[in-house]
């Protein structure tokens, strides 16, 4: 009647050790076939045989492709985290804009700091940002 009787503590601790290994070998597997996929420099036909290789010959094509193409994984994986930092900073520079009417009073500022504009200007583009107008 008592299970944890019949399934010793070694057995759970096994059993577990096999469940991680085995999600971690899938994982293992997904970052293989996912940098087969979107890489640019070999074509389809090329992918096609590495997909081949990987999923019937799991251990031998993994751990190849690896070796053929480990530093070249980590290059693309830098290249895209860098690519997706620089697009994340390109987005939050244009949502941020130009600092609304603090920033164009500081600019109009600036331009009176450096004589382009006199200070009957600076105060018509001072007036011009506090109303709300940019044009």
């Amino acid at each position: 009647m008592f299970v944890a009787s019949s399934y010793p503590f070694l057995d759970v601790f096994w059993t577990m050790l096999i469940f991680f290994l085995w999600v971690i070998w899938i994982w293992f597997l997904i970052i293989i076939l996912t940098d087969v996929f979107r890489r640019r420099d070999v074509g389809g036909g090329k992918k096609a045989v590495w997909c081949i290789f990987i999923i019937f010959l799991p251990f031998l094509g993994a751990l190849s492709y690896l070796i053929a193409n480990g530093q070249g994984m980590s290059e693309r994986r830098l290249q895209e985290a860098q690519q997706a930092r620089s697009q994340m900073d390109d987005y939050v520079r244009s949502a941020a804009g130009s600092g609304g009417a603090a920033g164009e009073i500081e600019k109009a500022k600036q331009l009176l700091d450096s004589g382009a504009i006199d200070a009957q200007e600076y105060a018509a583009l001072k007036a011009k940002a506090l109303a709300g107008g940019t044009a």
